[in-house]
Order: C-alpha cells, then structure tokens, then sequence
C-alpha cells in the first residue's frame, strides 16, 4: 500500500459492467416513462441492489443516451474517470436485447474469447447484467424487454492501448468486464482473467507452444529465443499461479516461463505470486545454490551479504558460478508441480536486464 492510501481501508469501485447497465437501465426506463431517473438503481448479479449518478442524458429521434462515470475506487485501473456511455433504441418485440460497439469499445477478432469473432467486446456477465435490468424496468411498466443497446466509451480505442486488448485480438477499444459488478483494489483478478483469455486466443490459434513472462524485456528475449508468434505470448506480470493454474484445465503441449533472475530466484522458492509485497529474494537460499553449484563457503557469505538478488549474480559470476543455471532448475521444479499436468515439456528462461539469456533449462519432460 503506497502512502496516498496508508490508514485508510482501500476504496472498491464498480467494473465497466456496473456502468454500462447503470448508463443502460436509465436510458431504457427514459425511453418509457419519458424522463430519466438520476440517481439510478441497478441490480447485481448477486442480487445486491446500488445506485449511479448519470454523468449526462439525451433524448434523440428514437432513442435515449445516459453517462456513467467509472469509479475504479484505489484500483490503478486504466479506466477510472471513464465516461461509459449507452444509447438504447426499442426494438420489434421478440427480438430481445441486442448489443452493439459504439466508439472507443473493441471488437472480438480471434477466437477463444467468451464472444465469438465479430461480436462487441461487452462480455457475457455485462451483457446478462443489462438484460436483466432492463427486464426489470420492461415488468415495472408492463412492456417488452426489447431493445438495441449500443455501449460507448469515448477515448477507449487509446486507453485499449495500455491493456492486453490488441495482443487477445479485440480491437478498436475497450472490453466491457466485469463478474460481480465490484472492482476489488489492487486485485489481480483482471490480470489474471488477461492471462486466462490469452491462454484461450492461443489454443483456438492451434498454437501448441506459449510463454508466459514478467515483463517486456524477457517477453521479448524468449520470443526471440522460441521464435514464436505473438499470439504465444502470456503477460503473466507476477502472477505465474495464475498462469500454472489454468493450464491444468486448459492443457498445452509445450510452455516456456521467462524472467528476471530474482523473479526466477522467487518461483525457485516456491512462490507463485512474484511481487514484491509477497517476499524479497531469499540470499540464503541462494548462498546454498551457490555452493552447490561449486561456490566455496567464502562466496556463500560474500551473496548473504549482498544488497539484492542482482548483486548476488554478479557476486557468483566473479567466482566463476553461474548461479542463474542453478536458479533456472529451481524455478523448473517450482513450475512443474504447480503446472500439474497442464503441459508435456515446460523450460525455463532467465534473462538479465539488457535483454540476453543467461540460463535455460531447456526443455524436460513433466511426463
């Protein structure tokens, strides 16, 4: 927890789920009663029932548009302060409630997403959201649930850019997300939903080799390194787990995990969860590997009193022990068991900050 939010408890906000069918609810119950009610109340998926402010209101020939703020409460979400915005139309009776991409929200291109290519990137639980609340409005004033509603986000196509929505194919925008409706402050939750969603875009791409890595630097040196496609590449952050875990429902042929070497020193230790509020690099565990490797008990003393994993490598590489080598088969350890049958051959990459491998186990067996 950063300074800003010390001795408070963090805020929790509302998904782009939650807006939308706030900014969809009124806009359906304006183009009924013929004014919009603000603040609005919506329904949960677990049946909790919230209220919006409406950021702005229309009516037009034929339809009525309403605003919704995002609040993301203390969650670094790139979408916080978003205008999410709905322009509901009525329809012919039967035809239900029919969902379409306004500007700044992206379209499903690759398979292996929960909407089939060509689709508005607004997710099943949204979607279920909007439906039933304009349901209950449709009940509320005797009518039918039809209607045309069309999601905008107005500067979401730029914002996309800093999401992982280009890599899993949907373009042109944000996604509209959201499970419970409520955004839990510095969760992983929607990076590990990204991780999961990428697993799927490269199993339906037929791709029987991914990667999951830290960051960009090791992104790109296993990429370069496998020669894979971009569709075989995971952002996992920190959270391996996440990746390792899903894997055993969602089973490839070949995986390749790729780091720094104190993130790999970390999953060495067992951890799944790679941040650095989960633990810092352990110096004794790396005095061991070190003499294990060959190291005499001089340097093991020399990498206990080092001031970070980095200084231990390069405290190691002056004696002459690659220390990355032995990390890199404590990590494969750590990685294999958690993978649990979610993959047939798994290696390991370390790579050190300019970008170069500097260990590998390569591929084994997990059979």
């Amino acid at each position: 927890m950063d300074e800003e939010h010390a001795g408070r408890p963090l805020r929790y906000g509302w998904t782009t789920g939650s807006c939308a069918t706030a900014a969809a609810r009124a806009a359906f119950d304006a183009l009924i009663t013929g004014q919009f009610a603000d603040p609005i109340e919506i329904v949960l998926p677990d049946g909790a029932r919230t209220h919006f402010a409406l950021a702005c209101t229309e009516f037009g020939e034929g339809f009525a548009r309403a605003g919704v703020i995002k609040d993301a409460g203390d969650d670094p979400d790139v979408t916080h302060g978003a205008l999410v915005l709905a322009t509901v139309r009525l329809a012919p009776r039967g035809s239900g409630v029919v969902f379409c991409a306004g500007a700044g929200v992206g379209t499903v291109t690759k398979p292996g997403l929960p909407l089939p290519p060509g689709e508005p990137a607004i997710n099943p639980v949204p979607r279920a959201m909007m439906s039933a609340n304009i349901a209950e409005v449709a009940q509320l004033h005797g009518c039918s649930a039809d209607a045309i509603v069309e999601i905008a986000i107005p500067g979401g196509e730029a914002l996309a850019q800093k999401t992982l929505n280009p890599r899993l194919g949907i373009l042109g925008g944000l996604s509209i997300l959201g499970t419970t409706g409520i955004v839990v402050p510095y969760s992983c939750a929607a990076w590990v939903h990204s991780i999961h969603r990428g697993v799927d875009v490269a199993r339906a791409q037929g791709l029987t080799h991914i990667a999951g890595a830290t960051g960009s630097v090791s992104e790109k040196a296993v990429q370069h390194f496998h020669d894979l496609p971009e569709d075989a590449l995971i952002d996992m952050g920190d959270f391996v787990g996440g990746l390792l875990k899903y894997l055993r429902r969602r089973p490839i042929e070949t995986l390749t995990i790729g780091g720094g070497f104190a993130k790999m020193a970390k999953l060495g230790q067992g951890m799944l969860d790679l941040h650095a509020r989960r633990g810092a690099v352990d110096l004794d565990v790396l005095a061991e590997h070190a003499i294990a490797a060959g190291g005499d008990t001089r340097l093991a003393e020399r990498i206990r009193a080092a001031n970070t994993g980095l200084d231990a490598l390069e405290r190691a590489a002056a004696a002459g022990i690659n220390l990355a080598e032995s990390i890199a088969d404590a990590a494969w350890r750590t990685a294999a068991k958690a993978v649990e049958g979610g993959a047939n051959r798994l290696d390991i990459v370390v790579v050190d900050r300019t970008g170069h491998v500097i260990a590998t186990t390569g591929f084994r067996a997990l059979h």
